[in-house]
């Protein structure tokens, strides 16, 4: 039989030649320029920025205004409209003017697509950040042949160039801020054709607008490259961040994997494609885009967030899955915890069936609630048990607990 070597002993403790960086549970966020979007910044180091986009009409003032404000009242920090047309960009005046007349002011993007310039021009007067597709910016005519030669590529370039450059200079003056979006489907057709389908393609149609910016000195730039299919996003955004890193442009990215669906996986999708960018320190902002009610994203985007310890909205509830050595009822009693503590943002609160895992799982927990013997409940600050209660007293003992320590607040009216 072989023997395998002893690791080596330094210090009393067991060596390893392992990459130091393996055991890093630290994220190391990629190093960005600050872009302000009204009064959020996103980039230079400031918390990921969530954002969403509303279902309404910008024709419906009313409306637009009403969803808008939901949006922000639950967490949403920057809120995009689109503007199909001129008379959409117009109506933004107006909904500006009313949440800032009846509520207060609201971060707002306009989403321009389709032969953009002149809308653009417009609705940059009433927002603070405008999106572009760089696919549909500027209309390509359709051909048969798949054969761009350098000097049509030059030409459509310079097209390019002339339709962006009054929107720069517009945006500069006023110092509000472009949203380079590329987007999978909506690929310009000799990108396609030159690059393939491809995460590439995506890329190199961004940093051709990015470098018009670039030559006319305008720096406040967010880039994305969304696509519906989770593999071909993270290779796109990999690919940027790497491209841009080695060009020294540090510019903030916005994260989301577009077209994602509904209900648990498109929760899923989403949170495999913008969690694994951000647990790789890409992505400044993101949106989780649902086939559901805007609404419906901002918790979605926030416990993403809270999971990778990057933003710390809600309390942190640590809970085993159950099993047979659970001693109470695990679901109901987590269920209670939470309705009782849930306004305590900042707190992290361990609700444990058994003594088997429950204070070394919970040991990071600031709180602990754990089965000890069946009728009984041990509650722990950390990892030192304070005291042991009937179950029935278990939550209200945790409250006083909490209280005792000076870390209580009484939850909000409504």
């Amino acid at each position: 039989m072989q023997t395998l070597p002893k690791p080596p002993i330094s210090n009393g403790s067991i060596a390893t030649n392992l990459d130091d960086r393996l055991f890093d549970t630290t994220i190391h966020r990629r190093q960005t320029r600050p872009v302000q979007v009204g009064d959020i910044t996103i980039g230079g180091g400031h918390p990921v920025v969530v954002q969403s986009m509303i279902n309404e009409d910008t024709l419906d003032i009313p409306g637009s205004v009403a969803a808008i404000r939901r949006l922000h009242e639950i967490g949403c920090e920057i809120v995009r409209v689109t503007v199909p047309s001129l008379a959409h960009a117009k109506a933004m005046e107006s909904i500006r003017k009313t949440l800032e007349d009846t509520y207060r002011p609201v971060p707002l993007v306009a989403d321009v697509h389709h032969n953009g310039m002149k809308i653009a021009l417009e609705v940059a007067k009433h927002v603070d950040k405008v999106r572009i597709n760089p696919g549909l910016y500027v209309f390509e005519k359709p051909r048969a042949d798949q054969d761009y030669s350098a000097a049509e590529f030059e030409a459509i370039g310079k097209k390019i160039r002339e339709t962006l450059q009054p929107l720069v200079e517009t945006l500069g003056e006023q110092n509000k801020c472009m949203r380079i979006g590329v987007n999978h489907g909506s690929l310009a057709e000799r990108m396609v054709f030159t690059y393939g389908d491809t995460p590439l393609g995506m890329v190199e149609s961004a940093l051709e607008f990015l470098r018009i910016c670039e030559d006319m000195q305008f720096q406040n730039l967010v880039i994305s490259m969304k696509a519906s299919r989770v593999p071909v996003m993270l290779a796109a955004y990999r690919l940027l961040a790497k491209r841009l890193d080695e060009a020294g442009m540090p510019y903030p990215i916005h994260l989301g994997v577009t077209e994602a669906g509904d209900g648990d996986y498109g929760r899923v999708k989403s949170t495999a494609g913008i969690a694994t960018l951000l647990a790789e320190g890409i992505g400044d902002t993101i949106r989780v885009s649902l086939t559901e009610a805007p609404e419906k994203e901002i918790p979605v985007c926030y416990s993403i967030l809270q999971s990778l310890g990057l933003r710390k909205t809600m309390v942190e509830y640590v809970a085993c899955p159950s099993c047979g050595r659970t001693l109470f009822s695990l679901e109901e009693v987590l269920h209670q915890v939470r309705e009782a503590t849930k306004h305590l943002v900042g707190l992290d609160i361990a609700v444990m069936g058994c003594i088997v895992n429950g204070p070394g799982e919970m040991a990071d927990a600031d709180y602990g609630y754990v089965g000890k013997t069946p009728g009984t409940i041990a509650l722990y600050r950390g990892r030192d048990e304070i005291k042991r209660v009937p179950e029935t007293e278990g939550v209200s003992a945790l409250i006083e607990l909490i209280k005792a320590d000076g870390r209580w607040v009484d939850p909000p009216t409504s």
